[in-house]
C-alpha cells in the first residue's frame, strides 16, 4: 500500500485512488494506508494544485474532466462517517473527511461574516471576496480576484475562473457523478447577473455577460441574434456561451393553434450584442470592494 505523504507524486496519487475507487466500505474504512492517502489528495484540492477539471487546448470545448479527482472526492465520501462538529453556535452532522474548509488571513481570502462555509476540498484563490451567506461545495474552484455574492452556490466540482463576478442569489450547478460528466465552467471576467442559473456542464467563455435571471442549461437553445445562429448542447459538446457574449432573457413563440390562441411564448436565452467598452463599464467591479 502507499503511505502517502505532502510530497506524493500526482502519478502515485491517481494510481492509489484507482485501487481505493473499486474498494468496499469496509475495505477503505479498514485500511489506514487510506486515509493517509486522502488526506494527501484533498490538501492538493485545497491549495489548487489539482482541480476536478482543467483548460486543455486540445480538448473540442478547451477544458477536459479529471476523472480521477472526481473519483478521489467519492472515495472521500464513502470512507468517511457522520461526526458532530461546532463553529460557535453553529452545529452539524456530515461526513468526517469533509468538515468546514478552514482559512487564515495568509491565504487572502476575504470571507465576510454572517454564514457563509466553504467545504473542505474547495480551492478559493487569493484575493477572492465571499459575501454571506453563500457556499462552495466540495471540488470547486474559484479564482483570483473574483466575487462570490450573497446567497451563490458553488456547486460540486464547478470552476469558477479569475476576476469573475458571480451576483446575489446566482446558482452554478455542481456534477460529480458521473465522473466524466463536465462541471459547470465559468472562465475569467465573467460577469453573471443577480438570480441566473447556469447548470448541466455548460461553459460561460471569457468576458461574458449573463444578464439577470438568465438560466442556462442543456435543454433550453440560445439564439445568438448578432450572428444569427443557435446555440444548443449536443452529444460532443456541452452548451458554450461564445467569448464577450451578452445574454439576456428572452422568448419565442410556442409553435401550435392552441399556442397562437392564448399568445403563449416560451423562456429563451439571447445573445444582444458581444461585450464592448460601454458593457465593460456597466459591469466594472467596485474597487472599493477590494
Amino acid at each position: 500500500m502507499i503511505t502517502v505523504q505532502t510530497t506524493i507524486s500526482i502519478d502515485d496519487l491517481k494510481e492509489a485512488i484507482g485501487r481505493y475507487t473499486i474498494y468496499t466500505p469496509d475495505q477503505l474504512k479498514s485500511d489506514a494506508d487510506v486515509r493517509t492517502a486522502f488526506d494527501g489528495f484533498k490538501r492538493l484540492l485545497n491549495d489548487g494544485s489539482i482541480r476536478a477539471a482543467e483548460p486543455d487546448s486540445g480538448s473540442v470545448t478547451g477544458w477536459r474532466v479529471n476523472q480521477w479527482v472526481k473519483q478521489g472526492i467519492l472515495v472521500g465520501m464513502r470512507l468517511g462517517m457522520l461526526v458532530e462538529t461546532h463553529h460557535g453556535q453553529f452545529s452539524f452532522v456530515d461526513k468526517d473527511t469533509y468538515p468546514l474548509h478552514q482559512f487564515t488571513a495568509v491565504d487572502g481570502v476575504r470571507i465576510v461574516p454572517g454564514g457563509s462555509s466553504v467545504r473542505d476540498g474547495a480551492y478559493l484563490a487569493p484575493s477572492v471576496v465571499m459575501m454571506p451567506p453563500s457556499y462552495v461545495n466540495v471540488g470547486g474552484y474559484v479564482g483570483e480576484g473574483s466575487m462570490v455574492d450573497s446567497h451563490v452556490l458553488v456547486g460540486s466540482c464547478a470552476q469558477i475562473g479569475k476576476k469573475v463576478h458571480l451576483s446575489a442569489a446566482v446558482q452554478i450547478g455542481g456534477v460529480l457523478e458521473p465522473v466524466g460528466a463536465m462541471p459547470v465552467i465559468i472562465e475569467d471576467e465573467v460577469m453573471v447577473g443577480g438570480n441566473c442559473g447556469i447548470y448541466e456542464g455548460t461553459i460561460v467563455r471569457k468576458r461574458a455577460v449573463i444578464g439577470t435571471g438568465v438560466i442556462l442549461n442543456g435543454s433550453t437553445p440560445v439564439y445568438d441574434l448578432v450572428n444569427g445562429t443557435i446555440l444548443r448542447k449536443t452529444a460532443e459538446s456541452p452548451l458554450v456561451i461564445p467569448e464577450g457574449a451578452v445574454v439576456v432573457v428572452g422568448s419565442r413563440q410556442v409553435k401550435g393553434d392552441f399556442a397562437a390562441e392564448h399568445g403563449l411564448s416560451i423562456y429563451t436565452p439571447l445573445i444582444v450584442k458581444y461585450r464592448d467598452e460601454r458593457t465593460d463599464s456597466a459591469t466594472a467591479l467596485e474597487s472599493a470592494l477590494r
